[in-house]
């Protein structure tokens, strides 16, 4: 059972009744204060010379906190804070590991889900077996239980449970695991997180009910680049010339804008204070929105590379490529709204979940040569890339990912929209896509490609894509 692939079907969900409304916010608020605790006294066994983490004693909590939560959810409570530390360790293993610099920031020990002052992160768990859906086509419900004291304060009935309408399908088919419940208040809305173990020869199956097209063995499989960016988030070539770019500009003001007003609320805090509850939702909204274009776009190109039958792509990696730029904008870019390795983990996961191949080469110098002939007199200025030799003038990150391939696979067909410089390399349909909050959106080349920052006196390789 534990070797089996994970996927979390996502809810959204609302309490029929009042009373189980007031009754489930006050269970989920009694979980941050129990985490809180046993946090605290791990994080001092961390910090003390000859402490360890595991030896620290929680179990006297369950006392207090059972008979608001229930036993099996003060375990679960438990069980997730383990898991926070196990992943704390193995991060700074990696941080350590001199050979692995995937992880270049040393890790922080997990931490609290809020103060009393603050208010605390309303966030609910409920073990595998406790809790039940019941999907109708008009109608689905999810039902679990509340400790003994919730019970009678909210008179419930015998085997009486809370009882929430449910919005949303599952997309994944499996043995049910531990059910989390989040509200999000910057949004007034509980969503429902439910993972389940899925069967390994079942995941392609499932995976490909989501998308339009499918891979087509008979015919002849293709490869593909693509070269991840902040500018653009997503830009694909495949070996016969296709070409597919996914611009970040319009999320990156969006972001930006949120940044401003994080910043402006920050400068009217006291001294000593450096949050608040309306910081920390924009923290929240501004993550989710990015978090939102940036999966919408992989998906978008998944199906795009299986309805141009492409089996096998390669990713730019860039341990040795990225580093701290001089505009404070580009920094913003690079380390706050661009979260590579995020985004590469999710290509993985999509794509492979479709049968697509997922490799990460080297992108050094990607941006710095000429894919058509090789030569190194190249500008590069935003979006625009052009060789001083050839007069190619493309889509920077096209050129950078028709580099990516053409080392993996040798020489292969010009793509076919590289810019708009030449009649051949006009945009074609399909080429260009803008994200407009909701969906991606063909657009142009022009439109998508203001220059952002002047790059006079940098190296075209020190650009972020």
């Amino acid at each position: 059972m534990s070797d089996r692939p994970q996927r979390t079907n996502t809810y959204t969900a609302l309490p029929e009744t009042d009373r189980y409304k007031q009754c489930l916010f006050d269970w989920l608020a009694a979980h941050a204060p129990l985490w809180n605790q046993i946090t605290y006294r791990r994080r001092q066994a961390y910090f003390s010379e000859d402490g360890d983490v595991w030896d620290a004693d929680y179990t006297d909590l369950y006392d207090d906190y059972a008979p608001l939560l229930g036993k099996a959810t003060c375990q679960q409570v438990a069980r997730k804070n383990s898991e926070a530390w196990r992943s704390h360790f193995r991060l700074l293993d990696t941080y350590h590991d001199e050979s692995d610099t995937t992880v270049t920031e040393k890790p922080s020990p997990p931490g609290y889900w809020g103060t009393r002052d603050d208010g605390y992160e309303l966030h609910g768990l409920v073990r595998n077996d406790l809790y039940s859906f019941d999907w109708d086509e008009d109608t689905s419900t999810l039902e679990f239980g509340v400790g003994d004291v919730l019970e009678d304060r909210y008179d419930f009935d015998h085997n009486e449970r809370i009882t929430l309408d449910v919005r949303g399908n599952p997309q994944w088919d499996g043995d049910d695991s531990r059910l989390e419940l989040i509200y999000d208040e910057a949004a007034n809305t509980l969503r429902v997180q439910h993972p389940v173990r899925i069967r390994p020869d079942t995941v392609h199956e499932q995976r490909l009910d989501a998308f339009t097209h499918t891979l087509t063995p008979e015919n002849t499989t293709r490869a593909a680049a693509i070269d991840v960016g902040a500018n653009n988030t997503l830009a694909l070539v495949t070996e016969q010339g296709d070409t597919s770019v996914y611009h970040a500009r319009p999320e990156f003001d969006r972001f930006q804008t949120l940044t401003n007003r994080i910043a402006a609320l920050q400068s009217l805090l006291p001294a000593a204070q450096y949050t608040s509850k309306q910081i920390q939702r924009l923290y929240d909204e501004r993550s989710r929105k990015r978090d939102h274009a940036c999966d919408a776009a992989v998906k978008h190109a998944a199906d795009w590379l299986l309805e141009n039958n492409v089996e096998t792509v390669y990713v730019g990696e860039l341990t040795d490529v990225l580093e701290t730029h001089w505009a404070a904008d580009v920094n913003e870019k690079t380390h706050a709204f661009w979260s590579h390795r995020q985004l590469v983990e999710r290509i993985r996961l999509t794509f492979e979940d479709v049968g697509i191949t997922v490799t990460e080469v080297s992108e050094r110098d990607s941006s710095s040569e000429c894919p058509a002939c090789g030569s190194d007199a190249v500008t590069r200025d935003g979006d625009s890339f052009r060789c001083q030799t050839c007069d190619v003038d493309a889509h920077s990150d096209v050129a950078g990912a028709w580099n990516i391939l053409q080392r993996e696979v040798g020489p292969m067909a010009r793509p076919a929209a590289l810019g708009a410089g030449r009649p051949r390399d006009a945009p074609g349909p399909g080429a260009y896509w803008q994200w407009n909050g909701h969906d991606w959106t063909p657009t142009t080349w022009e439109q998508s490609s203001p220059v952002d920052q002047p790059s006079v006196g940098k190296p075209a390789s020190s650009q972020p894509g």
